[in-house]
């Protein structure tokens, strides 16, 4: 009977395997390195791409902000411009004012009637003065709410006062200048004087 070793065969079946085993191992664990390498370097590219896009739209929204502010900076500086014209226009239109108002005054102011105090605020005027008699009060409020220049008499106050030898009423009473839109700066409509014909 013949007898066969089958030692060294099985030996070096078993070394093969091993050699296979590593060499697929080490294919294995080199694929893995170069998919992890690839996905890492896929990811950081999109990462960088993201950040160029963050850094784009930092950049673009800053330039945005200097137009924003330059664009305010304009329309700040037209307004006061617009402001500093309707001031221009108002003492253009207002620098006779003054004549007139005094003119008109002296027109509607009747006889026993005598003005000492005169203040303006604005589009208001003070009136303080000495009269014969309230009817005489009465005729000047009368007047005054005829006349196209004022408008709102309003009688604050009348009391006996002597001046000299006269008894005489002392009254201070307070009327509004009528004004157009023009002449204030305002886009309305003229003001419309109340048709008061009572005293």
């Amino acid at each position: 009977m013949i007898r066969i070793n089958l030692l060294p065969h099985r030996e070096q079946k078993r070394a093969a395997r091993q050699r296979r085993y590593l060499i697929s191992l080490a294919i294995t664990f080199a694929a893995s390195i170069v998919v992890v390498g690839a996905v890492y370097a896929f990811y950081e590219s999109r990462i960088n791409t993201q950040n160029e896009r963050n850094q784009f739209l930092k950049d673009e929204n800053a330039k945005l902000d200097r137009e924003i502010a330059e664009i305010d900076k304009l329309k700040a500086e037209k307004q006061a411009l617009l402001d500093r014209k309707k001031v221009v226009e108002r003492l253009q239109s207002n620098r006779s004012e003054a004549v007139h108002v005094l003119d008109q005054l002296t027109r509607q102011t009747p006889e026993g009637i005598y003005l000492k105090d005169i203040k303006q605020t604005d589009d208001s005027l003070t009136l303080i003065g000495y009269a014969q008699s309230n009817a005489r009060v009465s005729t000047l409020m009368r007047n005054l709410n005829d006349s196209e220049t004022f408008e709102q008499p309003l009688l604050i106050e009348v009391k006996a006062a002597q001046v000299g030898s006269q008894r005489l009423s002392e009254f201070t009473l307070k009327i509004k200048i009528t004004r157009t839109a023009e002449q204030t700066g305002e886009a309305s409509a003229p003001a419309q004087k109340p048709q008061n014909k009572g005293a």
